[in-house]
């Protein structure tokens, strides 16, 4: 600003300085825009950094939960084949204390016909069994091998009792759910198919298949 005379002062030209150096109106709004997309920027940066290791730890986690559920499975799948080999040894073993001309032919026909329910899968012959090894052995009410239903159509499910897998509800109850299958191949040969399924992220399925032949 300049006199009358044409001369700017001191204090005039101080005053026009300071002016000078002070950022126009589009140039605060230009650099309080670039700094809200810096931000954004980096939060989602950010995000990216910690949803990745998060998933892949989720994802190896419920892989080790999985590999575990299928392991708890094989073991019962294989505990009820095995259930029912018992059952035919103890019809042999009782057999063979009786006595007879032919020890092995009788033992498989008391395991096969259940005329003698303690040593006999008879109540689960063609039909789909569940097991409860708590119970005694045999098939038939009341014994370990009971008849599911037909259908069996929920399964029942397994419970945890005094760290073992029954059927009795005072246990702890599990997502595991298992049952036999006995058909007869042929006069003397039994198929014996054992199935566990449960229920995590999906539903899931073991099955162990057998075959049982007198003992001679």
């Amino acid at each position: 600003m300049k006199n009358h005379i044409g001369f700017i002062t001191a204090s005039e030209a101080q005053h026009e300085s300071t002016l000078s150096c002070l950022p126009s109106a589009g140039a605060v709004k230009a650099h309080g825009a670039f700094t809200l997309i810096e931000t954004l920027v980096a939060i989602s940066i950010l995000t990216l950094a910690i949803a990745g290791p998060l998933t892949t730890a989720n994802r190896a986690l419920v892989a080790a939960e999985i590999s575990r559920d299928q392991l708890t499975a094989s073991y019962l799948a294989q505990e009820g084949v095995e259930y029912v080999r018992m059952v035919r040894d103890d019809a042999y073993l009782d057999a063979y204390k009786t006595g007879g001309a032919n020890v092995s032919s009788t033992a498989w026909t008391t395991f096969v016909s259940g005329a003698k329910p303690s040593v006999s899968i008879g109540a689960c012959q063609g039909l789909i069994c569940t097991l409860d090894p708590t119970n005694p052995v045999g098939s038939g009410s009341g014994k370990a091998l009971q008849v599911c239903g037909s259908p069996c159509n929920p399964v029942p499910p397994l419970f945890i009792r005094n760290g073992v897998y029954t059927m009795q509800s005072s246990g702890v109850q599990t997502s595991f759910a298992r049952t036999i299958q006995i058909s007869a191949v042929s006069a003397n040969e039994e198929k014996i198919i054992s199935t566990v399924t449960w229920n995590f992220h999906g539903l899931h399925s073991i099955s162990i298949t057998d075959h049982l032949t007198p003992w001679q």
